[in-house]
């Protein structure tokens, strides 16, 4: 039976190939992220290439109340989430000390916030339902601190943190919850950190595509592993 998936971030890089991957397997799909353009660009070729069945819904997720306005017009549309797949994020590279508060503030919303209210908006009926899934893209980033991204890493501990929580709590109710944690991929990611060296510090044959982390995530959501 195909599911509706739910992506955040999904214009570009993990959450493209994501929609991709997901499409393939027959799953309907509601794109979200900020670029409308780039999403019906996406849905366009999902449509054509696949044949999948594909909504865009163009919104902010760094706003507050992300997650309430989001299921809103979800169900406005009348559909409901099967799985959610908390992609949307962005870092960002340099000492702490100099970094623009707004920005940090963006990002923790971003990062932090709106994976949590995404959850609060969409797990409860899934837990109603007996079934459901949940991919949190966290980062090996979410292991240990980093000097230089502190804030980036910071965020994507509470994710992996997070994560194995609700893990544990859902646990033999039908709802599966994974949280992702990939090092270096090949996406803009790395540009929009501000700083362009950044990619070039990555030693050679350890980036990952995007589509060899949005399958690995789809396979151990499937086996249920928590990380």
């Amino acid at each position: 039976m195909a599911q509706t998936a739910l992506i955040t971030g999904a214009s570009s890089g993990i959450g493209a190939a994501f929609a991709r991957a997901l499409a393939r397997r027959g799953d309907h799909l509601i794109l979200v992220a900020r670029s409308k353009d780039k999403l019906e660009a996406l849905a366009a070729s999902l449509r054509a290439e696949q044949g999948a069945t594909v909504s865009v819904i163009a919104a902010d997720l760094s706003l507050p109340e992300c997650g309430r306005r989001l299921a809103a017009e979800v169900a406005e549309q009348g559909l409901s989430v099967d799985l959610l797949i908390n992609n949307a994020g962005f870092g960002a590279a340099g000492a702490f000390a100099k970094q623009d508060p707004a920005r940090d503030a963006e990002m923790i919303q971003l990062n932090v916030t709106a994976v949590v209210d995404l959850a609060h908006a969409f797990l409860p009926a899934m837990l109603e339902r007996g079934r459901g899934g949940i991919v949190n893209v966290a980062s090996v980033a979410g292991f240990q601190p980093m000097p230089q991204m502190a804030i980036y890493a910071a965020t994507k501990a509470f994710v992996l943190s997070f994560s194995e929580a609700l893990w544990v709590e859902t646990r033999g109710r039908g709802v599966q919850v994974t949280a992702l944690c990939p090092g270096p991929v090949d996406t803009p990611f790395f540009e929009a950190t501000g700083s362009p060296e950044l990619r070039k510090a990555v030693p050679k044959g350890f980036m990952m595509t995007a589509e060899k982390v949005a399958a690995r995530a789809l396979a151990a959501l499937a086996a249920g592993r928590p990380v």
